[in-house]
């Protein structure tokens, strides 16, 4: 077997992630990506009272506190069959939409945006020429020469000092960096204001949710915020707060991401990093007050094979885990098991003699979930395609701006590219909306103060809460017994998204995305990064343990 390229760890992810890449003529043959750190986070709720799981499971991760928060709430809520008040659905919905938009922008300029610019341009940027830019894009957040001109000066003082920080060991002046260097001025300083701006999503989520990190706002049954809701001043306070997340995405997230679309086109029109095609969407952010989730913001659905002529209905019980390639061991590993009777035996057999993963055997803590079989592919791009073929009227007119601008089809949309323009597509679209729902919220509170469903917790029950994070559909299944949890198991994001291979020998997403990624330099591999950064890695959400 040819030498593959390591790249351990992948930073600028949350969690421990290595990828493997074997490069034949300048394009990624073969792809194993591998969750490193095996981690027994679940394990601590067997025996606990199940209304306490949600305060332990959003410490899974330091990133998307809040989401797993919310799936462990609707788990249960599902598992005793109730239904919290019409307040308290908008109110997580707020909570929620805050932490997606704050999620986005900190992903697009402090996570991703160094993959397509290159920072040290900025040394050869006309300040005058990046404000000429700016305007003629509609990119004006905080835009002037004598910002430009303060924030390149920033730059080449950094150079001078020597000490480069995170920027230290970045591919700079890498052949696959296009963006000419005004509007590399440009981006580089929305990357420094998108560090202030992303906390007001942090503060509407304090606000509502008690803290953050961590909220502490909901329970099962309802939201703990009643005083707060009927304070005029608090809901002044969101209701700026929205309106300055949704001026930052309006002039400087979305002209930019259109700016770095176009130079980067061939992408999309080559569908770099497109995979297997297959798209999954949990739907997420209710409407309206039913058990069967029919009436949902996110639509619920599934695309297959990249074909947007039909959206098929989702089914939860077509969900298994497989373990054939991962660090466990099932009694059949040539079957999946649906994770409701999730079973989890650590099986750890190792790395090459060279440090490679074993291709044939099993090389990561991450399981891989499969639909109907299937391997798919969850998140931003999943939502909108859905979104889109499902005929949403919001996200058709995002959509067909962005390829408009872009002069590009609708099929641009799969792979690297489209995964990181749906990202800003599908922000754009809560920034919209959320100022909507405080409306809403405030209305109801004058006919309606109610915010908790009361209840009884049953001897025995089973449940699940199916909700999107930023990142992509999260599943909580729970299992309770005696009136304490039997069985805990989450399937997250990254878990279908970075998944191994299974006993079908079908690759994850990520990995399957990977082959016929260009890749020039294999001591540099940029442009694996690009694709595997156009995920959002969460490695510290993907991999867990439960026992029975």
């Amino acid at each position: 077997m040819a030498k593959r390229t390591i790249i351990d760890p992948i930073t600028r992810i949350e969690g421990h992630l290595r990828v493997e890449v074997e490069v034949e003529g300048g394009k990624v043959k073969e792809a194993l990506s591998s969750g490193t750190l095996f981690r027994g986070f679940e394990i601590i709720l067997k025996g606990r009272d199940p209304r306490d799981a949600g305060m332990f499971t959003q410490r899974i991760c330091g990133v998307c506190t809040h989401v797993h928060y919310d799936a462990s709430i609707h788990a249960v809520e599902n598992a005793i069959k109730i239904v919290p008040p019409k307040n308290a659905r908008i109110v997580r919905n707020l909570i929620k939409s805050a932490q997606y938009i704050m999620d986005h922008i900190v992903h697009f300029y402090i996570l991703h945006g160094l993959d397509w610019v290159d920072i040290t341009k900025v040394l050869q940027a006309d300040p005058k020429k990046a404000e000429d830019l700016a305007f003629s894009v509609g990119s004006t957040y905080n835009a002037g020469r004598a910002r430009f001109a303060e924030v390149k000066k920033k730059v080449e003082n950094l150079v001078k000092s020597g000490q480069l920080g995170p920027f230290a060991n970045g591919y700079w002046g890498h052949g696959a960096y296009k963006v000419p260097p005004e509007a590399v001025l440009l981006i580089v300083s929305h990357y420094l204001d998108a560090l202030e701006v992303q906390r007001y999503g942090g503060q509407i989520m304090a606000i509502l949710g008690g803290k953050e990190p961590h909220t502490q706002g909901l329970v099962v049954g309802g939201v703990t915020c009643v005083k707060d809701l009927l304070d005029p001043k608090r809901i002044g306070d969101i209701l700026f707060r929205f309106r300055k997340l949704k001026e930052f995405v309006d002039t400087a997230y979305l002209p930019d991401l259109l700016l770095a679309g176009q130079v980067y086109k061939e992408y999309g029109l080559q569908n770099v990093g497109a995979g297997h095609k297959n798209y999954l969407s949990y739907g997420d952010f209710r409407l309206s007050d039913d058990t069967d989730r029919s009436n949902l913001f996110f639509p619920a659905g599934v695309i297959l094979n990249g074909d947007l002529s039909k959206v098929h209905k989702f089914d939860p019980e077509k969900i298994t885990e497989h373990v054939k390639h991962s660090w466990y061991k099932y009694s059949d590993e040539t079957k999946g098991i649906h994770p409701k009777d999730g079973v989890t035996e650590p099986n750890y057999t190792g790395l090459n003699d060279d440090g490679s993963c074993k291709e044939n055997d099993k090389y990561s803590w991450v399981k891989a979930p499969r639909y109907d079989n299937k391997p798919m592919e969850v998140g931003p791009l999943s939502r909108v395609l859905i979104a889109y073929a499902s005929g949403n009227k919001e996200v058709k007119a995002l959509v067909d701006y962005a390829l408009k601008t872009l002069n590009a089809p609708a099929s641009a949309l799969f792979g690297t590219l489209g995964r990181t323009a749906a990202r800003c597509i599908e922000t754009k679209w809560l920034a919209d909306t959320a100022e909507k729902w405080v409306g809403e919220l405030v209305a109801n509170l004058k006919v309606n103060e109610e915010t908790f469903t009361k209840y009884s917790m049953p001897k025995e029950a089973m449940g699940y809460g199916l909700i999107e994070a930023p990142r992509g559909g999260l599943g909580h299944w729970v299992s309770i017994e005696n009136y304490k949890i039997k069985n805990y198991q989450c399937i997250v994001p990254s878990t279908w998204n970075f998944s191994p291979k299974d006993a079908l020998g079908q690759r994850g997403p990520c990995e399957q995305s990977l082959i016929g990624n260009p890749c020039v330099n294999k001591d540099q591999p940029l442009e694996v990064l690009r694709t595997v950064h156009s995920f959002d890695p969460c490695l510290a959400c993907a991999i867990h343990i439960v026992r029975r």
